[in-house]
């Protein structure tokens, strides 16, 4: 059985507080950007090698697609950070959004 959302986002909160204790200080707002941003990047480049954009000299990686849901999750885990920072309740956000999504397609005969 899988874990809820929350159970997903707490697991999450645990990891980085203990990694604030290693580093010494919480990361804020800024820290969390640029990492997010570190991931999109990791993100894009193990997407361009899976995709062939990239010449790859010798053979490919092989453990690519788990390499892509590796730094999937390491940009929800940003997301999780930043929502922190302001006091954001992701999952509902989350179904807040999807809401507003729902009415819109509704709206035009979706």
């Amino acid at each position: 059985m899988g874990m809820t959302f929350q159970e997903a986002i707490q697991l999450y909160r645990d990891i980085y507080h203990r990694f604030e204790k290693v580093e010494g200080k919480p990361w804020g707002i800024n820290g969390a950007m640029i990492e997010l941003t570190k991931q999109m990047g990791d993100l894009s480049k193990c997407i361009m090698l899976q995709e062939n954009y990239y010449s790859y000299q010798g053979k490919k990686p092989e453990n690519l697609k788990e390499n892509i849901g590796n730094e999937i999750a390491d940009i929800l885990g940003q997301l999780i950070r930043i929502a922190d920072c302001y006091g954001i309740d992701l999952e509902e956000a989350h179904k807040a959004a999807r809401a507003d999504e729902d009415m819109d397609l509704k709206r035009r005969g979706v």
